[in-house]
């Protein structure tokens, strides 16, 4: 009995994370090419307001509001506001000269997080559609143009752009800008079947009248603020003609905390949206889970498969399937001393890369349940 539940373990376990990764993917891109779900498009010119949430960017602020300036959309329709709440460099000295170009600073001495930041700023937006965006993401000069078309669909609540990551050195680099790689084409193939899950963080927009503060404690606000949207009947849209540039993290220790900080805001989510986990929500549901739920999970099912094996080694079969595990970790540690010696393989280096993406993922599960994550932090510099 208990070979026979090992067994069984490893199976769903091999079965869940080839899902996750190549089959679920495989699907989606078929049902979005054979079964496409169209929404509305057409030029629209509507009042926007970007409200950029800025703790201590005093090293980008100025890029990114000469960026915001130099969109191609009528200086008449477009409103800035700046949040730098807490902010103790020379961030709102910074934004202050831009006042007599419209900008808008709002400061107060009291750092409450991003989501606060978001919640403080919108009653003072004018704009039709609210468009958050990061001090450190930089948008392409039609990227406005390409995203607002998408709400000419009344059923549009919520418009999300693509994020790159501009080239660099560095294994966190290249992996970081394979994931987005990666992200951008399951997003792509979400929206065409029904609606994007999630929206980019760095770039997205929103109706005004649907948006609603969140609680100021969410790790991954874009993210429950998008998917209760979709709860609420709405779809979300992935626009990747709206692109926006961002520098990778700087070292694999800032690539750890943004990524354990990303999956401890995923595990809360599973939480918060738990009402999209119902039947009710059909292929919806089927979406969130494949995309997002099970990517979570996928570090324990690799640790459950690898486990279940070891157990059953006197089994030929499940024998090979061990050692082939422990030579994949074999050579996601050698990726990681080629880092270190400096060499290039970059075979090994996805292969670690994989392996650390999902050993955050286990990272951030840790700081969620010990509570440890804070709703505040510091980007990598």
């Amino acid at each position: 009995m208990v070979r026979w539940i090992l067994i069984g373990i490893f199976i769903l376990s091999a079965l869940l994370i080839f899902w996750t990764y190549i089959g679920y993917p495989f699907f989606i891109a078929l049902l979005a090419r054979y079964r496409p779900r169209p929404h509305n498009r057409a030029p629209l010119e509507l009042p926007v307001t970007f409200i950029i949430p800025a703790y201590n960017e005093e090293a980008v602020i100025d890029e990114k509001l000469e960026n915001l300036l130099a969109l191609d959309y009528p200086t008449a329709l477009r409103e800035i506001i700046v949040i730098a709440d807490g902010s103790t460099d020379r961030t709102v000295e910074l934004v202050a000269a831009y006042v007599e170009k419209g900008v808008q600073i709002l400061h107060r001495p009291e750092r409450q997080g991003k989501i606060a930041a978001m919640n403080r700023a919108v009653p003072y937006a004018h704009g039709d559609i609210l468009v958050f965006s990061d001090a450190n993401a930089m948008m392409e000069p039609d990227s406005l143009r390409q995203l607002l078309p998408n709400f000419a669909d009344p059923q549009v609540a919520c418009v999300s752009g693509e994020k790159r990551i501009r080239p660099a050195a560095g294994v966190q680099a290249e992996g970081e800008s394979a994931y987005w790689r990666y992200e951008a084409f399951m997003k792509r193939a979400d929206s065409l079947v029904s609606t994007a899950i999630g929206a980019v963080g760095e770039f997205f927009a929103i109706r005004r009248e649907l948006y609603r503060p969140l609680e100021t404690d969410n790790l991954i606000e874009d993210f429950v603020l998008a998917m209760r949207l979709v709860m609420d009947g709405w779809r979300v849209v992935y626009e990747p003609g709206a692109v926006t540039w961002e520098e990778a993290s700087p070292s694999l220790q800032g690539e750890w905390r943004r990524r354990a900080r990303m999956a401890a805001g995923g595990f809360q989510a599973i939480g918060r949206l738990r009402g999209l986990l119902s039947l009710r929500y059909g292929l919806i549901a089927f979406q969130y889970v494949s995309h997002k739920v099970l990517r979570w999970l996928a570090p324990f099912f690799m640790l459950a498969a690898l486990c279940a094996s070891a157990a059953l080694l006197a089994d030929l079969v499940f024998r090979v399937a061990f050692w082939g595990q422990v030579t994949f970790y074999v050579l996601a540690v050698l990726g990681w001393l080629f880092e270190i010696w400096g060499w290039k393989f970059k075979p090994v280096r996805m292969i670690f890369y994989f392996c650390f993406a999902n050993a955050t993922m286990l990272g951030g599960f840790v700081r969620y349940v010990t509570k440890t994550q804070s709703v505040l932090w510091t980007k990598a510099r």
